[in-house]
């Protein structure tokens, strides 16, 4: 995407954008280029986060963190795609998550 913040794309340009970054991610991951695999995963996890409603994340809840099996993360509060809180059974640090990490517990 030419200089557009992901806020300022359509679903179907965000749809696109996260396409083209999985396509990119799997080619670095074959020539092994494990850092650049990286942040082309994370980008990729932002712009999913644009297409969801963050109203469907409730605070105080408990979600699984996709990508990190058996971890868990509380949400204090949201601020624009991000929910703030603390990972359970962790640092108290608070950090903040792209709500497209966030799995409702089943």
């Amino acid at each position: 995407m030419e200089d557009k913040r992901y806020s300022e794309l359509s679903e179907y340009e965000l749809q696109q954008e996260i396409a083209r970054l999985k396509e990119q991610a799997r080619k670095a991951e074959q020539m092994g280029m494990v850092n650049e695999f990286a942040v082309l995963e994370r980008k990729a996890i932002m712009a999913k986060a644009y297409l969801m409603n963050p109203n469907d994340i409730k605070k105080e809840e408990i979600y699984e963190i996709e990508g990190d099996p058996g971890k868990y993360f509380q949400v204090s509060y949201l601020n624009g795609v991000f929910a703030w809180g603390y990972r359970l059974g962790e640092s108290k640090e608070k950090e903040a998550l792209p709500i497209s990490m966030l799995r409702e517990l089943k």
